[in-house]
């Protein structure tokens, strides 16, 4: 009898406080029981579950994860907020064990949400066009050199895909001001504030130089093994300079990724006069100067990323571009002085492929930007490392190039490591922001265009 009526007290008690809440909005405390301490909800046939209000982000609340609250609860009392109260729906709450059920339909949600915002993003569009353009550049690359026999110099294919890139990228920026502005103040604006893109085209200059030393001193074999380092020094850079951090499950991604390629590109250090290096080369300095470069590469990739996301001007992919290839033309001019225009002179050796080279090298360099802008440097690397296993099976089918077991085993390990990456679980990192300029910087700013548009 004494149960029964503490039973009827504790249901009345409840039902009173229910109809305070709905009234008032105030928090719904559930009395605990004497002897255990856990939530008295035996009493409790159903409670309700209001939607929150249109405004906000719809929480839908199902009835097992009530339940396990409910059950374990340290405190021995279950709180709802009047917003999550509805009449209109009605959940029974349970007693019950916890269990990893609910953990494991959410990892599986996560888990397929993010695939599919993978497959119907602008990124993956943007990355998956990046790969193709980099394996039809080395193909045509391959054709124009292996099978044509043209010996044109490559800083004049180089510099023609700069004139090309800056070309279009001038128009891109010229069709987007606004209707009546001038195109040529705008771009002479740009030239003037094009120092941060200077500094890339110096990086990219140094680059090859380092290139040419290490090549000069170090065998063609050793020069393909290091240079996969530029996978792992990206992410380095990226951890160190944007602050990033990645899990172990992309971290093993990108090692795996590394030895991947490196044992795909087996017929090359493999080779007796490949692993040989040349006369009086140095190896100490080639391996230095080949460290360098990989070291260089990594950081001008976060660099560039980090001026296009949190740069405070904010300019946009073609204004960037523009400065980048206005700024990298006299460095390519200047290795073509020094190259002395190749082996058949200055400008001799075209044809329409290597026409069809600078096209798509100019290609390259927009949809590397436009990588970089939609994601990251991380995935502008995947997509290009992916490119060298589509394109060395497409060498083989279409020119006859190696292909052999240990580079299909290997190249399996490369698409098995980029999926790896691409489609991990883990929570994703909160995007760049953008650093603010103080009131000076501003002022500065605004005088600067001010001066143009008057010069104009």
């Amino acid at each position: 009898m004494f149960q029964l009526s503490d039973l009827i007290c504790n249901v009345v008690t409840l039902q009173t406080w229910i109809n305070v809440v709905m009234m008032s909005g105030s928090l719904i405390t559930l009395p605990t029981s004497r002897t255990s301490g856990a939530p008295h909800l035996s009493a409790l046939p159903y409670v309700s579950l209001m939607e929150e209000s249109p405004h906000r982000h719809r929480k839908n609340k199902s009835r097992d994860h009530i339940a396990h609250l409910a059950a374990n609860t340290d405190d021995g009392r279950y709180h709802l907020r009047n917003n999550n109260i509805n009449s209109n729906s009605t959940a029974r709450i349970k007693h019950r064990k916890p269990d990893t059920t609910d953990t494991d339909i959410t990892k599986k949600t996560s888990s397929s949400m993010i695939f599919k915002s993978m497959m119907n993003s602008t990124k993956l569009f943007v990355l998956v066009v990046l790969c193709l353009q980099n394996t039809l550049y080395t193909v045509m690359r391959r054709y124009s050199l292996g099978v044509l026999k043209e010996n044109c110099s490559k800083y004049e294919v180089l510099l023609l895909a700069e004139v090309i890139k800056m070309v279009y990228s001038a128009f891109k920026v010229a069709g987007s001001l606004p209707q009546g502005e001038k195109p040529i103040p705008k771009l002479r604006y740009l030239l003037r504030r094009s120092s941060k893109m200077g500094i890339l085209a110096l990086i990219y200059g140094a680059m090859n130089i380092l290139s040419f030393i290490s090549l000069r001193n170090i065998s063609a074999g050793i020069f393909t093994i290091f240079a996969q380092l530029k996978i792992l020094t990206t992410a380095t850079c990226s951890s160190v300079i944007l602050r990033r951090s990645y899990s172990m499950t992309k971290w093993r991604a990108l090692i795996s990724l590394m030895l991947g390629v490196i044992l795909f590109s087996e017929p090359i250090w493999n080779q007796s006069d490949m692993s040989v290096n040349p006369e009086g080369g140095n190896v100490f300095l080639g391996t230095v100067a080949v460290l360098i470069e990989v070291s260089l590469s990594g950081f001008a990739s976060i660099y560039f990323e980090k001026v296009i996301k949190t740069d405070p001007e904010q300019l946009g992919i073609w204004e960037r571009n523009y400065q980048l290839a206005f700024t990298s033309i006299p460095i390519y001019i200047a290795f073509i002085l020094w190259d002395e225009g190749g082996d058949i002179g200055y400008f001799g050796g075209w044809s329409i492929t290597t026409g069809v080279l600078s096209m798509l090298g100019a290609a390259g360099g927009l949809l590397v930007a436009l990588s970089i802008k939609h994601g990251d440097s991380i995935l502008k690397t995947l997509a290009t490392t992916g490119a060298i296993v589509l394109s060395a099976t497409l060498d083989h089918f279409l020119l006859g190039g190696p292909l052999t077991p240990i580079m299909c085993i290997a190249g399996t390990q490369v698409v098995i490591s980029i999926c790896n990456y691409t489609f991990d679980a883990s929570p994703p990192e909160a995007p760049l922001q953008v650093v603010k300029r103080d009131g000076a910087n501003e002022e500065e700013l605004s005088s600067l265009t001010a001066k143009v548009e008057e010069r104009a």
